[in-house]
């Protein structure tokens, strides 16, 4: 029994000198750290060795056997209390770290759920406005066959890999949204003289074309653009269209055999072709007729101005009743005008 304190003592002085070396460990700037069950067994044994010299040196008379039994049992609930503050330790984390992760998770769904109401709502939105769109087209006059197929044209040069086309392609929608939303105000214009809307118009009528000309458009009627526009009334003259057109110069001495034989030419093709000097007119009559018109249909006035250079500057479609009950009335003057002259707008020929 006199030895055992000396032997624990000299255990105990070994065992403590490791206990002590945990410290200085800590803030090491590399992070050493000994592993949690190295650590858990030098405190069991700590622990144990503590346990054993109290135990020896309250009751020496029970032997080794019941010392280091208590010992054991002291070393052991020492480890036992170890995992379960270790236990309760991880258990607040995974806690801490599931209700972070479920707080992360709600945060996630909520943002998702928004942004897909949200695109829900705007592809929704799309789809009825393209819905409403398709809707007016079929309720109105428009093909609406014409539409879907410009849709669908615009979606493929889209999807061309050349920048070329889909620029120019981008340029022409452009253009042409430009040009109807101009038409459902009643008005639009262009630079120049577009004769593709004259042809086109003149394809489109189905009651009247009531037209004046000028000397500025002498040398169109010898171009290729005059071919198809005299074709496509000669087209509408055939589905009952009635067309008047009256060629005004300024003076008697103006009307050439050419201006004759245009005009001769023109009521082969069963158009009301005539001529008339304006200054065999009286005055009332020639009121606004320093410009070129037609009115089509007695709807739409096709309208060319001219520039100080008597170039035809700017083409201008005007479907204001106001407008063209403007110009059919000025026409009207001019032709009535015109029909109580002795020739009738039908002047006799040179050798007459």
């Amino acid at each position: 029994m006199n030895g055992a304190p000396v032997t624990t003592t000299t255990t105990t002085t070994t065992v403590a000198t490791p206990h002590r070396t945990i410290q200085p460990t800590r803030p090491e700037p590399r992070g050493l750290r000994f592993p949690p069950v190295l650590v858990k067994i030098l405190v069991t044994a700590l622990v144990f060795l503590v346990a054993y010299l109290v135990t020896n040196a309250l009751d020496q008379d029970q032997g080794d056997v019941w010392n280091l039994t208590a010992s054991i049992v002291i070393g052991g609930a020492a480890l036992i209390v170890q995992y379960l503050v270790d236990f309760e330790r991880r258990l607040e984390q995974i806690e801490t770290s599931q209700t972070q992760l479920i707080r992360d998770v709600k945060d996630n769904l909520i943002s998702h759920h928004i942004a897909l109401t949200e695109l829900v709502d705007d592809r929704f939105a799309r789809i009825s406005e393209a819905t409403e769109l398709f809707s007016n087209v079929d309720r109105s006059v428009l093909r609406s066959d014409g539409v879907v197929k410009l849709a669908r044209s615009a979606t493929e040069c889209g999807q061309l890999n050349n920048e070329t086309v889909k620029t120019f392609a981008s340029e022409e929608i452009e253009r042409l949204a430009g040009l109807l939303e101009n038409l459902s105000n009643r008005s639009t214009d262009c630079l120049g003289e577009n004769q593709d809307w004259l042809i086109g118009l003149t394809h489109c009528i189905k009651r009247s074309l009531d037209a004046t000309s000028t000397s500025v458009d002498r040398d169109f009627w010898g171009s290729e653009p005059a071919a198809r526009y005299l074709e496509a009334q000669s087209d509408a003259v055939q589905r009952e269209v009635e067309i008047r057109r009256l060629f005004l110069v300024s003076l008697p001495e103006e009307i050439d055999d050419e201006l004759r034989e245009l005009a001769n030419n023109q009521r082969a093709l069963e158009i009301d072709a005539r001529v008339v000097a304006l200054s065999e007119l009286p005055p009332w009559a020639q009121l606004g007729t320093k410009s070129d018109f037609i009115v089509f249909d007695r709807e739409l006035s096709y309208e060319i101005d001219q520039d100080t250079k008597d170039v035809n500057a700017k083409t201008t479609l005007n479907a204001r009743p106001s407008h063209v009950e403007h110009r059919m009335r000025q026409f009207t003057r001019l032709w009535e005008a015109t029909l109580n002259l002795p020739h009738k707008g039908i002047p006799p020929t040179t050798d007459a």
